[in-house]
């Protein structure tokens, strides 16, 4: 388990006292202390708990889904939407929201990604409907896209030595894992013992905790960077058009008018953003860079992972409530093995790179996340719970044991130069896989026309999102390097 790095001392900025000199002398020149230092643990413990807090927001929604849909009377569309909103701004303005950091300086971005983050939690806590909860979700989403990757540029400020940042850097990851596996456990006390407002309500707290944090952390610097702004709205219509389709194409019908209007919006805007990066002379995607055979399969490979462990998440949190008639803290106590599986596995995945190599971890972590789309597969109302906690064992490890070597491998992949735009297009393309599944998981839950759970349309959902991670695994066999631990 890493470790947080020690604090770093504290520089005192006391001036020093004035005494009265023996003889006769010039005037001493008083020098004027310099710009105060905050000790290392402020800057730390700011991007963890942000980290932790716009984590937890992706799964504790989930298990809260029932509760909104009884309070503010939404249907499934509605609650596909409170769950899509954050996650795809969340994916599409990670793409520049670096480049944003680094103009405004690390400090003031995560100073304003957490201020709007606060605000958006506190409209999602009043939202009197259905339809203001999305719009508050959709600004959350966002503000957490700038939250992230500033939040990483605090702790690589703060430490300047390699070995002591790399041991902020291992708990700041260790921390985001907890808390998506958490969430739902987090999600489900919260919604019972006070209601589905509570979950957002219990971000205000640590958002003003995290900006007094900011009060001690010395401010960092500007540095020019470009910001894409044509790639960006045209990024954000493209995922936008796609999930619309999606989502309502379940409910309006997949020929209606308006879900053909979104799929041919998100195709134009693939087009338009395709044309914006190909003209920008700093692109935030460079297209070269996806034409490398290795960075390319691991984008596709985030994509069906989080596809994967996404959708079993909001189909479960379903699944325990309406269809098994729990309450919210027992489908949260549910998520509890999944959590500890999570860590552990977590912890474990880079040591078992380094002993068989990255290619046969990643294969083997898709190909356990596919076994636990199939193992899902006989669940109904009756199915006894213990057998349930056995059938998850897969979901907790196969995810958790790829994801590491992927990043690693992603890494390695690139030039140091462009370390920061391949793990803003991973988190990207593994924040849209979760989207679009949760677009689909919902679509086929009410493609029979039931109103309540459909558990026809939850195979389906398991049975596709399989076979997906199965075609991925086997690319990832065929197209990753496999000599030694790369």
């Amino acid at each position: 388990m890493p470790t947080s790095a020690a604090p770093a001392p504290a520089v005192s900025t006391a001036p020093a006292v004035l005494t009265a000199p023996a003889t006769p002398t010039p005037t001493p020149t008083v020098t004027r202390p310099g710009p105060r230092r905050s000790p290392a643990l402020a800057p730390l413990l700011a991007s963890l708990l942000g980290f932790t807090v716009i984590t937890v927001d992706v799964s504790a929604v989930n298990i809260a889904l029932p509760d909104i849909r009884s309070s503010l009377h939404g249907g499934m569309a509605g609650l596909q939407w409170v769950v899509d909103a954050y996650t795809l701004m969340f994916a599409a303005l990670m793409l520049s929201a670096g480049a944003l950091a680094d103009r405004a300086g690390a400090r003031r971005a995560y100073a304003w990604g957490v201020g709007l983050f606060t605000l958006a939690s506190l409209a999602c806590a009043l939202a009197p409907g259905i339809g203001a909860l999305i719009a508050a979700r959709t600004a959350q989403g966002g503000a957490a896209a700038i939250v992230m990757p500033a939040s990483l540029a605090l702790i690589r400020q703060a430490y300047d030595d390699p070995r002591r940042r790399a041991r902020a850097i291992a708990l700041w990851t260790v921390g985001g894992s907890v808390a998506m596996a958490a969430g739902p456990v987090l999600g489900g006390l919260l919604t019972e013992a006070a209601g589905w407002r509570a979950v957002f309500l219990l971000n205000l707290p640590i958002g003003a905790v995290i900006l007094a944090l900011l009060a001690r952390t010395a401010p960092s610097p500007k540095r020019p960077a470009p910001l894409d702004l044509v790639g960006q709205v045209t990024a954000v219509l493209a995922l936008a058009g796609l999930a619309f389709a999606v989502i309502e194409g379940g409910h309006l019908g997949w020929t209606s008018a308006p879900v053909l209007g979104a799929a041919a919006l998100a195709v134009a805007a693939g087009f338009a953003f395709r044309a914006a990066e190909q003209r920008h002379g700093a692109p935030m995607v460079p297209l070269a860079l996806l034409r490398q055979r290795q960075v390319g399969v691991s984008l596709v490979i985030g994509f069906a992972v989080n596809a994967g462990f996404y959708g079993v998440v909001f189909l479960l949190g379903l699944y325990f409530q309406q269809l098994r008639g729990m309450s919210a803290v027992a489908a949260g106590l549910m998520f509890v093995p999944l959590a500890v599986l999570i860590t552990s596995t977590n912890l474990v995945s880079p040591r078992m790179a380094e002993r068989i190599g990255r290619c046969r971890v990643i294969v083997a972590g898709q190909a356990v996340l596919a076994l636990a789309m199939f193992v899902l597969l006989p669940l109904g109302a009756h199915t006894p719970l213990w057998l349930v906690l056995v059938l998850l064992v897969p979901t907790g490890m196969g995810g958790a044991f790829a994801v590491p070597a992927l990043t690693a491998l992603l890494m390695d992949a690139v030039p140091a130069e462009r370390a920061g735009t391949a793990s803003g297009l991973l988190n990207s393309l593994r924040q849209t896989g979760g989207a679009m599944s949760v677009a689909l998981f919902g679509a086929l839950l009410v493609s029979d026309g039931a109103t309540g759970f459909s558990v026809t349309g939850m195979r389906e959902a398991l049975l596709a999102v399989g076979l997906l991670l199965c075609a991925t695994a086997a690319l990832a066999a065929w197209l990753l390097p496999r000599d030694g631990r790369k």
